[in-house]
This record gives C-alpha cells, sequence and structure tokens, in this order.
C-alpha cells in the first residue's frame, strides 16, 4: 500500500520571527521537513487554508502531480508571494520524505552527485573594516565575500540620483579589500533592486576596475530589456536573484542575455522541483546557478542537494554569523563547512532535522491541519481535481474521522 500524508505542520518561533518551518508527517512515520522565509503569518495561512487540504490522504511520492496541483491553485489568482514560499516549502519536505523512504540524498534522485562540495562565498561586508573581515574569511579557505555598499544611499533620492561624492565613499571598503589582499578574494557587489537604469550603469562602471564577480539587483527585476541594458553597459557579470519566482520569470531574463549568472532562491522560486528546472534552463544558454540563501539552515541544506547534481552550479551563498551562531540551536545536524567549500549532505533526505526541543520552546507557535478537502478551485467556481481513487480516500478519510470531516465535493 502506497504511503500516505497524514499530517501537515507548521512551526514558527519568535526569536526568529521571519523563519517557518513545515513537517509533512506520514503514515510510515517517515517526516520531511521544509523551510521558508518572511511573512510566515500569511505563509501559514496559505499551508493551512490553501495546500494542505491537497496533500493530507495522498502520497507523498507523486512531487511533481502535487507541485502542479498547488501551482494551478494559487495561479488562477496570479501566483506569487505567500503561496509560492507555502509551495516551496511544502516541496522540500515532500523530497525531504522520498529521500527518506529512498535511504538517499535528495541530490541522488536529482540525477546523482556530479560533485562532492561546492565552494561558498560570505554575504557581509562591514563599512569598516572590511579588510580585516577579507583576511578572517580567507584564513578559513573563503574566497569570496558579497556586500551592498550602495544599498543606505537609495532612500535620499529614492534611487533616482547618486551624488559621485556619495559613489565614491561607496567604493571604499571595495578599495580597502583590493589593497590588503589583491585579487585574492572576490567581491560581488548586491543592489537589493534599489536604483534607476542611468544609476545602476553608474555604479557598475565605477566597480568595474575592481573586478567584481557580479552586480547582484542593482534594479528592480522588473524589465528584461532594462536589465539586458545594463549588461550591455558594463564588462562585470549581472547577476539575477532571489526576487524572480519559478522558470516563467527566470525565462525572460535568462533568454534575452540580460543575466550571466542566476541566483534562485529555493525557498520563494518553488521548492527543489522549480530550482531542478531553473537550473537545467539556465544550462540550456550556458548560465551558471549560484543559490541564494540568507535565511534558515534548512534552505541552505536544500541548495546543497542542488549544488552537487547541478553540473552549471557555480558557488553557494551563505551568512557566517548564521551558520556560526544560531543555526547550531535549530538543527542537527548543522552544515558541513569547511576549508571554503559545503560539502555534501550525508544523510537521507535533505540531510538535517528540527531539533526536538524546538517546537516544545515557549515561544513556539505550531499549527497542525490533518484534514483532507478540495484540491482545486478554478476561475468559474468550485471544481474537484480528483481520480475516483483520490476521491476514494478522500471518503475513507472522511469515515474513518467521523462526521466532522468535510462533505464530498460536488
Amino acid at each position: 500500500m502506497a504511503m500516505r500524508i497524514t499530517q501537515i505542520e507548521t512551526i514558527r518561533v519568535k526569536e526568529q520571527r521571519h523563519i517557518i518551518w513545515v513537517h509533512v508527517h506520514t503514515d510510515s512515520g517517515i517526516v520531511g521537513l521544509g523551510e521558508t522565509f518572511y511573512a510566515p503569518s500569511v505563509v501559514q495561512a496559505a499551508i493551512h487554508d490553501h495546500f494542505g487540504p491537497l496533500l493530507i490522504g495522498r502520497d507523498p511520492f507523486e512531487i511533481e502531480r502535487h507541485w502542479e496541483a498547488m501551482f494551478r491553485l494559487s495561479d488562477h489568482a496570479g501566483y506569487g508571494g505567500a503561496e509560492m514560499r507555502a509551495i516551496s516549502a511544502l516541496d522540500m519536505a515532500l523530497w525531504d520524505i522520498k529521500g527518506q523512504a529512498a535511504g538517499l540524498p535528495v541530490y541522488e534522485l536529482l540525477g546523482g552527485a556530479v560533485r562532492r562540495r561546492i565552494r561558498v562565498y560570505a554575504t557581509g561586508m562591514p563599512h569598516t573594516g572590511a579588510a580585516d573581515a577579507a583576511k578572517r574569511l580567507l584564513d578559513e579557505g573563503i574566497t569570496a565575500m558579497k556586500g551592498g555598499p550602495t544599498i543606505p544611499l537609495a532612500p535620499a533620492s529614492d534611487g533616482q540620483y547618486l551624488h559621485p561624492k556619495d559613489l565614491n565613499h561607496a567604493l571604499a571598503p571595495i578599495r580597502e579589500i583590493r589593497d590588503a589582499v589583491g585579487m585574492d578574494m572576490q567581491i560581488a557587489n548586491d543592489g537589493h533592486g534599489k536604483w534607476a537604469l542611468p544609476v545602476a550603469i553608474q555604479i557598475a562602471q565605477a566597480m568595474e576596475p575592481y573586478d567584481l564577480m557580479w552586480q547582484e539587483d542593482l534594479m528592480p527585476l522588473l524589465n528584461p530589456e532594462a536589465l539586458r541594458r545594463l549588461q550591455e553597459a558594463t564588462k562585470t557579470p549581472v547577476c539575477i536573484s532571489e526576487r524572480l519566482l519559478t522558470r516563467w520569470q527566470h525565462r525572460q531574463f535568462i533568454e534575452n542575455g540580460s543575466a550571466r549568472i542566476v541566483m534562485p532562491d529555493l525557498i520563494w522560486t518553488g521548492g527543489i522541483s522549480e530550482t531542478h528546472k531553473v537550473t537545467i534552463l539556465a544550462s540550456v544558454h550556458q548560465v551558471p546557478i549560484a543559490p541564494h540563501d540568507a535565511s534558515g539552515p534548512v534552505n541552505i541544506f536544500a541548495c546543497a542537494q542542488i549544488c552537487m547534481s547541478a553540473p552549471n552550479a557555480m558557488i553557494q551563498e551563505h551568512v557566517p554569523s548564521f551558520y556560526k551562531g544560531w543555526y547550531n540551536d535549530f538543527v542537527d545536524p548543522n552544515l558541513d563547512i569547511r576549508d571554503g567549500y559545503l560539502h555534501a549532505p550525508q544523510r537521507p533526505g535533505i540531510g538535517t532535522r528540527l531539533k526536538p526541543g524546538v517546537r516544545e520552546r515557549p515561544d513556539a507557535i505550531v499549527a497542525v491541519s490533518d484534514e483532507p478537502g478540495e484540491s482545486h478551485i478554478d476561475h468559474w467556481g468550485r471544481t474537484p481535481l480528483r481520480t475516483e481513487a483520490m476521491q476514494a480516500e478522500v471518503d475513507r478519510l472522511r469515515l474513518e474521522r467521523g462526521p466532522h470531516s468535510p462533505p464530498r465535493a460536488p
């Protein structure tokens, strides 16, 4: 008999108020773990009110089928936001279940490992003391870092103007690193989508003498043609980032040549399933990927699964203060980062678990869904997207749980 999903549980803690974890429970006792970031109360509602009923009572191995069903349910009103973050976390947990059941890390289910480690870069570049920070990273074997020295300057003009004197001030930490360690440290710049096209070109060209690894999000990712103009104006590779969701948004920037590096965030763009597709799409255009991570520990375990199985994986982001700090309080095992590399997870599934005490913390907010329900709402009203076998399973669960279960779909 096929394994069935019996319960979906979300866990939030006030200490990490932007993170939400998802446990997908099965009748075999295997529990899958997922995670996402930002507006967790909205994501919690999407999981329990929107997508949970789609999954309860169903086979967790049918990952692609579940992804399509969840996406269709959200797409009729315009996919994005909390819905995609919820799908991402649930998809991650389903892959975790499948890997545990198979006794294999997820990367083995994605075609197998093409490498056993991936180079990491560190996010965090102080304006004062940047050279010392670079030296400390080099001592650990980390040879790339990222900062955003122009980000604080944007609000003064809403990103429409940048005085040359202010830009020169923003270049100070980059100059400091180059003067101290030369080209031993690669540097990436993140603009957080703050600037208009003329200013983005101004920044990119001013930073060219320092041979940056990439320019990331100098502008909002709303216009592929505008980003192509930025790429044509600078020799530095332009990197598209975590702001893009699904293969469909990524496609426009990859196909028009504006993206020379692709930085998907697994916990926003659609989970392991969708990031795997984005990775393949990028590879068709000879474009590398560099997965985004500046949130929780489960995400980077999921990133590792992609990086180990994707031939075009370039480098993996991490935040050293998170990895060395609060991650240790929440997951077991923690990441294996040594000598400047993230090493392949060895445990089956996604490779880590929430520590048992997380759920029992006094600041924990736990919500549970355990009832099946409708599986699709289309443009014209409420219609079931069920096979007869799926409907029979819903009826069986309803009878087992009594009269308070949802009725049969019309």
